[in-house]
């Protein structure tokens, strides 16, 4: 048995809670995952997995195993990273995981990043921040962007992995805007125009399309309208940032985006859009990216990390991700 398989193959159950599932992430068959872990069982002499008809969880010996198999994967990969790149060449897969919101900032970090490293190959997604906080404790991504001031995590055991710190590198701030359809379009008008500032109050009254309540920017939201007196009462929600733009454009509902967004949406001329800054109260939410401390990071993290502090970035990102000075329209909301 090739035990860094048989290893991958129970980071895949653990993480897919199902059997049927992490064979099809595993490109297996299913009677091929259960030979495989019964044999890692007959190894260690000890029961890993609790069954029944289905998956029910890892014994307290599986849990163990499962926590070495996850740093011995991660060795794996950086040991054979680090065997194939050189100094200033590096090579391998860099994980990030994004929260829904900062994706145009991630494609953008992603795309100049592999220009500049081209044998480093970025996997971007997206993801809500409880999973991006187990991807990072779990070793399963190299890196996360998302907001970098959220509650103390949930208390884990004394068996868990989550690295003892984590670094983090703040990027930008979330500044919040009402965005709608404009329904009076003038002749040329551009595709997104900045509006007046607009009372958290007022825009509870609107019929909105809010993120669903297990992402943290809704948590944003909702405590921004709580502030303002404001009860919240989406008419639509939803967990895709494609089907909350796609709904807006569509000319029939409002929502609550923030400035990463705004470049995004330029759409036709025939469906302009207004994007009018949310105040009273004001909300600024930082957003950064998060690793977890390492003596000795792979050279494709590394090499992120150093680009991800350069100032150069620095003035890009926040020119394409805070608060605009002046309307967005064909020039100042396209990627530079």
């Amino acid at each position: 048995m090739n035990l860094l398989e048989a290893m991958r193959y129970l980071v895949a159950l653990e993480q897919h809670r199902h059997f049927g599932r992490a064979a099809q992430a595993c490109h297996i068959t299913q009677p091929a995952l259960s030979n495989a872990l019964r044999a890692l069982e007959q190894q260690y002499g000890v029961t890993i997995v609790r069954r029944s008809r289905q998956y029910e969880g890892l014994t307290a010996e599986g849990e163990r195993v499962v926590q070495s198999a996850r740093r011995m994967l991660h060795e794996h990969q950086e040991l054979a990273q680090a065997l194939r790149s050189e100094q200033d060449r590096p090579c391998g897969t860099l994980r990030l995981g994004v929260v829904p919101t900062a994706i145009p900032v991630a494609a953008r970090f992603a795309a100049r990043l592999q220009a500049r490293y081209p044998g480093v190959v970025p996997v971007v997604l997206s993801m809500s921040s409880p999973e991006m906080e187990r991807g990072l404790e779990a070793l399963t991504l190299d890196l996360g962007l998302g907001y970098i001031e959220r509650p103390a995590p949930r208390a884990r055991s004394a068996t868990s992995t989550r690295p003892a710190a984590l670094r983090v590198l703040p990027q930008y701030d979330e500044h919040y805007f009402l965005v709608r359809r404009r329904r009076v379009v003038e002749p040329e008008a551009e595709p997104l125009r900045l509006g007046e500032p607009l009372p958290w109050a007022a825009a509870a009254t609107l019929p909105l399309c809010l993120l669903t309540e297990d992402m943290h920017n809704r948590s944003i939201v909702d405590a921004a309208l709580a502030a303002a007196g404001a009860a919240v009462r989406p008419v639509i929600e939803t967990n895709s940032i494609l089907t909350l733009s796609l709904s807006v454009i569509a000319g029939e509902v409002c929502s609550v985006l923030p400035g990463a967004l705004l470049g995004a949406l330029q759409t036709s001329r025939q469906s302009p859009l207004e994007a009018q800054p949310l105040v009273s109260p004001e909300v600024c939410t930082p957003v950064g990216f998060i690793t977890a401390q390492a003596e000795r990071p792979s050279l494709a993290l590394a090499v992120a990390l150093a680009m991800a502090q350069e100032p150069e970035w620095l003035r890009h990102v926040a020119a394409h991700s805070g608060l605009p000075a002046e309307p967005v329209g064909p020039s100042t909301g396209s990627p530079a």
